[in-house]
């Protein structure tokens, strides 16, 4: 880390610090100082291989090509950390189902995103909704998640993202950002029981008891995610519906 780095990350590690005192930041705040931090330590090379592999992202176009608003949203049972079955079907019977495809515990935006949907899960239940989260680790990984984040809401595995692909939200790693991770210590393979090094575009979805989809947010860059905000404001927009 050269001199001008290590002043942006001691620089962002303080104003994380007083923003904490400020009040809370909102779930786009908190990705931007935790990508501002990571950008301070990363070098040079392993930068350009993760900004490339989601500019290429980008350009496939894999989010118009996701499911949208005014689609049906596929049926689909899958296992939760105590390898019980979850069915959206039987979850959509009870009102609307917030839908949340992350990448796997080892991802600390997804852990913030995990996080900050946790903080405003009572308010979610509250407009008649349920929350699910869906990662293509295995329950035994998804159980660490549940743990370390300290999760109540539905967890489950969507082993080979069978669901994830439904929904066209499924990408194979290029080979430098695979070689790159390995570096890193993240072992898909392991994680995820498969050696297909393939990971769900970050994405969520609020789906009616009718099985429309009428909130969608899927983006290649990982560090954006849906702002909590913007889900519970389409939750009481549609709770007034009723």
């Amino acid at each position: 880390m050269n001199i001008s780095n290590k002043c942006i990350y001691f620089i962002t590690l303080f104003l994380l610090g007083a923003n904490a005192f400020a009040g809370d930041l909102s779930l786009t705040e908190q990705l931007k100082q935790k990508a501002e931090m990571s950008k301070a330590k990363s070098s040079p090379e392993k930068l350009k291989i993760m900004e490339s592999a989601i500019e290429d992202l980008k350009k496939s176009n894999i989010s118009k090509k996701a499911l949208g608003v005014g689609s049906n949203a596929p049926n689909f049972t899958l296992p939760d950390v105590k390898r019980g079955m979850t069915n959206s079907a039987e979850l959509l019977k009870s009102g609307s189902l917030v839908i949340t495809f992350y990448r796997g515990g080892w991802c600390p935006y997804c852990n913030l995103q995990l996080h900050d949907l946790q903080k405003h899960l009572k308010e979610i239940n509250a407009l008649g909704a349920n929350l699910v989260a869906i990662s293509p680790q295995t329950p035994d990984a998804s159980l660490s998640t549940v743990q370390k984040d300290e999760l109540s809401f539905y967890v489950l595995s969507d082993v080979g993202n069978t669901v994830a692909k439904k929904f066209g939200l499924v990408y194979k790693l290029p080979d430098d950002l695979k070689k790159l991770y390995k570096e890193f210590g993240i072992d898909l393979e392991k994680a995820n029981a498969s050696h297909d090094w393939e990971l769900p575009v970050s994405a969520t979805y609020i789906v009616t008891p009718d099985n429309k989809i009428v909130f969608a947010h899927a983006d290649p860059d990982y560090k954006k995610r849906a702002e909590t905000k913007d889900i519970l404001a389409k939750l009481k927009e549609l709770k007034k519906l009723k």
